[in-house]
């Protein structure tokens, strides 16, 4: 309900989704997202004739995002190989329809240009004054918001990089102050911060 946290403490909790364009408010329990982009519908429509073309059928998977979709080489014989041989004509498709293409491990996600994780937390950071921020991130497109938390901390706003284990992404860990052992690990990391400011 508007108004009323599921958990104490949280009354004040925003999430953003879909790379910022949606957002979630505790407070009011409202969600604000601009309206969808015409180029997702052109993408669906053409997306499985477009794999078969390619032979990466067998094995590939669509993801319905809303706003984005997502199609992961995960299962394919080959994985890595599927996502390289998808790349380019997955690029080529966004970009016919005003779209970008976000790699991650084994995924490629076509969705709406203009906004990134770095650009939703920069942004937010800013909005609310944070006075420190904590990142935590295990995939491609959380390297964004990494380069806007270092951006933030040259502006004078301590911030803390997480990866959370990910042995997929060099660039996170290579990056991160804590690297911690996958999800379990960031709760962990948590708590034990929640702890040390408990009164």
């Amino acid at each position: 309900h508007a108004g009323e946290a599921a958990v104490p403490g949280l009354e004040h909790l925003v999430v953003l989704g879909h790379y910022g364009t949606e957002r979630w408010d505790a407070a009011t329990g409202e969600i604000t997202a601009p309206p969808p982009h015409p180029g997702i519908a052109a993408v669906r429509a053409e997306l499985p004739a477009l794999l078969d073309r390619a032979g990466a059928s067998q094995g590939t998977w669509i993801e319905e995002k809303g706003r984005a979709i997502a199609v992961h080489t995960r299962r394919a014989a080959d994985p890595q190989a599927t996502f390289e041989t998808l790349r380019a004509p997955l690029t080529d498709l966004a970009t016919r329809h005003a779209l970008i293409v976000e790699p991650g491990r084994l995924v490629l996600e076509l969705r709406p240009p203009g906004m990134d994780k770095g650009v939703a937390l920069g942004e937010y950071a800013r909005h609310i004054s944070a006075a420190s921020v904590l990142y935590a991130g295990d995939d491609l497109g959380d390297i964004p918001a990494f380069a806007a938390v270092e951006k933030l901390r040259t502006e004078g706003v301590p911030g803390l990089l997480v990866c959370s284990g990910s042995t997929e992404v060099t660039e996170l860990a290579d990056r991160a102050d804590v690297v911690t052992d996958g999800p379990e690990g960031v709760v962990r990391l948590l708590r034990s911060l929640a702890a040390l400011s408990a009164p």
